[in-house]
């Protein structure tokens, strides 16, 4: 058992924007100046490095409704390359909620404990709150802005406008090679995820990564792939505009979670905020015009309306929760998206075989 080492005593306070506040104590960073995001929740038992290194969250205050966090610490190779324990080379949360710390880990691949990673890359951590009570209030009124700070009393809930996609994005072109490989796609980085790259080289894939804004036909691809990333897709004109010449073309294509909301408002269709979004491990979705059912891994604030798909365009999957869009597909081109996370980091494995079906198309 490895000893806790960083947890503080300073008292905190987590302010949503109905002036609701919940009292915890503080982990990780210190807090120098409050801390304010858009308070969204997952659900999942496990997984908390990956989540934590998710593009997807960039800004947000994440709460996990999990009560015990930590108790597995962390991995080594946090800035590795691809690393196969974290999704990016940064933790992109404002702030972390949860119920209890663990004050003490233990994990055969741990080097640390979440506390000092946090820190490292400071992030500021408030436990003793009690989730459930904040999250039966998300699931009510839906998500809304708070605020992490030493002083309740004066709390203010303006999140200021940021473009989260090119803060995640890749800055230039990079190319990625494995031995043997015969096709090469174009990956639009949204935020892209580390796992959705070694989910396309292990199938002997060749890799062009490319800016959230650059135009993927001004390479020699032989398909491109939209990948998953934080905020609203309606933010992502540039990407959008480049995405109809895209269709407009006989490339096959694939869309992942953002990259789905992209290629449905290229195509016409319309895209909405979901009142809390969804967020963890479990989520339930039918494939169309069959009784399969499938387990996925989602991160997401948006939807697509299926009701405004243009002709052409056919719904794929459905969220058995709620009947909200989870993937379309056009019916006579190669063009597929999917709003849940096939690479499944962490999560259920149930559709990694998206991925075979993409490159079956190039």
């Amino acid at each position: 058992m490895t000893p806790f080492k960083s947890r503080y005593s300073d008292p905190l306070y987590l302010v949503l924007e109905n002036q609701i506040a919940f009292k915890g104590d503080s982990f990780g960073a210190r807090l120098d100046d409050a801390i304010i995001g858009e308070v969204v929740f997952n659900t999942g038992m496990v997984g908390y490095p990956e989540s934590f290194t998710d593009p997807s969250y960039r800004g947000q205050i994440l709460a996990l409704t999990y009560p015990l966090i930590g108790n597995y610490g962390v991995p080594a190779h946090f800035n590795d390359e691809l690393s196969s324990f974290y999704e990016s080379a940064n933790i992109h949360l404002a702030g972390l909620i949860v119920s209890e710390y663990s004050q003490y880990h233990h994990h055969w691949n741990a080097t640390n404990c979440l506390s000092d990673l946090l820190k490292q890359q400071n992030i500021v951590g408030v436990q003793g709150i009690d989730t459930r009570a904040l999250v039966k209030i998300l699931r009510e009124k839906g998500t809304m802005a708070g605020q992490i700070t030493s002083s309740p009393k004066d709390a203010k809930w303006v999140i200021e406008p940021r473009h989260m996609v090119s803060e995640v994005s890749i800055a230039s072109p990079k190319e990625y090679a494995v031995d043997g490989a015969k096709k090469r796609i174009a990956l639009v980085d949204c935020g892209c995820k580390n796992t959705i790259i070694r989910s396309v080289l292990s199938r002997k894939v060749n890799i062009l990564q490319l800016p959230w804004d650059a135009n993927p036909l001004d390479y020699d691809v032989d398909g491109v792939l939209y990948s998953n990333g934080p905020g609203d897709p309606q933010d992502c004109q540039e990407t959008i505009a480049h995405a109809k010449h895209v269709l407009d073309s006989n490339i096959p294509v694939f869309g992942i979670c953002l990259g789905n909301q992209i290629l449905a408002s290229a195509a016409g269709a319309r895209t909405y905020k979901l009142k809390y979004g969804h967020r963890s491990q479990n989520q339930p979705c039918l494939i169309a015009g069959s009784n399969t059912c499938c387990i996925t891994s989602q991160n997401h604030g948006y939807a697509v309306d299926a009701t405004s798909l243009p002709d052409g365009w056919e719904e794929w999957f459905t969220n058995l929760n709620d009947g909200s869009n989870e993937g379309i597909r056009h019916t006579t081109k190669p063009i597929m998206a999917v709003q849940f996370h096939p690479e499944a980091m962490p999560g259920p494995v149930d559709t990694g075989y998206l991925f075979d079906e993409f490159i079956s198309l190039l």
